[in-house]
């Protein structure tokens, strides 16, 4: 069993202080819009990996590559904007702690920020990494993901009827495709309340705004072991 921090959106007080080290987690999942020292912050007091997707009130991470002399952007070095050490997932599928995760952040566009896609041009990207997954399955043989990770919801499992909270309508196609156990996204404040989880054929999503702690085993449904949501 893995044991998974999932945060996203709101920082929890109690998990910025010395306090969360004792907390035995393997694996933090960020879904976005945290400040990244904070994410910093739980990948050193739990030593343990990060990976993570950018959400639409994050800086924009596309472009960077990383080699021998450091980070590069557009041909030229520059500074890496993101969380130190953490493993940016979007567009990506990584195997970390013995988990397959996929990874698609943002949101839909609503204005002219960062990190915001139209249907059309998510549904490109989802149609990128089901074919990343598709070369994965061919060069491993094994087939799909345990966790996609993303900011927002899927269209009509857990988003919002407002413009900025509408969840992509192609990720149900994408987790079928990838053949995701879970789904874990943010970006719909629960305002305190605790979300429900939802099915999306055989994906469970979960709603991850503040935290959520979890034990996964690689090809099966994750057991909520403790969800907080606000500060």
């Amino acid at each position: 069993m893995v044991s998974v921090l999932a945060v996203s959106d709101e920082t929890i007080e109690s998990l910025w202080t010395p306090q969360v080290r004792t907390m035995n987690v393997d694996l933090v999942l960020g879904a976005g819009d945290l400040p990244f020292d904070y994410l910093e912050y739980l990948m050193d007091a739990l030593d343990a990996p990060c990976v993570f997707v950018p959400g639409n009130h994050d800086p924009d991470l596309s472009g960077y590559s990383v080699g021998r002399v450091g980070w590069m952007r557009s041909g030229m070095p520059s500074a890496w904007p993101g969380p130190c050490g953490a493993v940016n997932a979007d567009g990506r599928i990584v195997r970390i702690a013995g988990l397959r995760i996929a990874g698609l952040g943002g949101s839909i566009r609503y204005n002219e920020g960062p990190n915001q896609w139209t249907e059309r041009q998510q549904r490109r990207r989802a149609r990128n990494l089901a074919m990343t997954s598709a070369w994965h399955a061919r060069r491993s043989g094994v087939a799909g993901v345990d966790v996609l990770l993303t900011h927002s919801p899927p269209r009509g499992v857990g988003d919002l009827e407002d413009p900025p909270h509408r969840g992509f309508e192609c990720f149900e196609q994408l987790a079928g495709r990838l053949q995701a156990r879970t789904l874990i996204h943010g970006h719909v404040h629960p305002y305190g309340a605790m979300p429900k989880d939802r099915v999306l054929g055989a994906t469970t999503v979960i709603n991850t705004v503040g935290f959520t702690l979890m034990e996964m085993s690689p090809g099966t449904d994750p057991t909520i072991v403790r969800r907080r949501h606000g500060t």
